[in-house]
């Protein structure tokens, strides 16, 4: 399975018909642009649900919420587009936790947009966002690559079979391949809807160029910017 790349930026994006079986669209935007998708980020909260409301003033650096209303209002333009309703519309619901059934699980569409049977994932790092529309659960993810002392502080929590992998590349090359385990993680973790909860040891994604093989989920590397991994988890069955 291969995504549909696209590019959302400053103008009204065309959407096109709903991804289909077999079928992932991933959206890529920059979020320090002052226009999203046709948008204003500066009335971008009159948009947003009250909880997104809630979220983005409690965010104290400017920078950080203007780049999380953008990938917000990014994901209402996206998710409106697709079922045919004005982007304010889109119902924005948390399914229930696997782990404890509390209301913290996958986000997802309520609605009209449950019935339309469409799934999305959103992820951002920086001024980096991917989102991520199937038919079936998917989850994506953007990681900016870290710090050799992150690395250091990561190492240990992986799977073993992981922190061995990343051991052995040279140090320079640590960061960028652990921002890309750490992607292909989180985009599994996403798509299940476990988070962080269970740790970070499981899945095993491995280290190497190819992603290893993650039972009932298809997981693919995305192209990024320079500093940046993505990856895509996809429910095959």
């Amino acid at each position: 399975m291969i995504a549909d790349m696209r590019e959302l930026d400053a103008a009204a994006p065309r959407i096109g018909i709903r991804p289909t079986a077999g079928a992932v669209t991933v959206w890529t935007l920059d979020t320090t642009l002052r226009r999203v998708g046709g948008h204003e980020i500066d009335g971008a909260e009159a948009l947003l649900d009250p909880a997104e409301r809630e979220r983005a003033g409690r965010l104290v650096r400017e920078g950080d919420r203007r780049r999380y209303l953008a990938s917000h209002l990014a994901l209402r333009v996206l998710l409106g587009g697709y079922l045919g309703v004005a982007p304010q519309e889109v119902e924005l619901i948390r399914e229930d936790c696997p782990c404890c059934g509390g209301p913290h699980g996958r986000p997802a569409v309520g609605g009209v947009g449950a019935k339309a049977g469409l799934h999305f994932s959103l992820s951002h790092s920086d001024n980096r966002a991917y989102l991520a529309f199937a038919v079936v659960p998917v989850g994506v993810d953007v990681e900016g690559v870290p710090s050799a002392a992150a690395v250091a502080d990561v190492l240990g929590t992986l799977h073993p079979a992981e922190t061995a992998e990343l051991t052995a590349v040279p140090a320079a090359e640590r960061p960028g391949a652990l921002a890309r385990v750490w992607a292909r993680k989180e985009a599994c973790l996403k798509a299940t809807g476990t988070g962080l909860a269970l740790g970070v040891a499981e899945p095993y994604v491995g280290a190497a160029t190819t992603p290893a093989s993650v039972p009932g989920w298809t997981l693919h590397d995305l192209p990024a910017p320079d500093g940046y991994a993505a990856a895509l988890a996809v429910r095959t069955g």
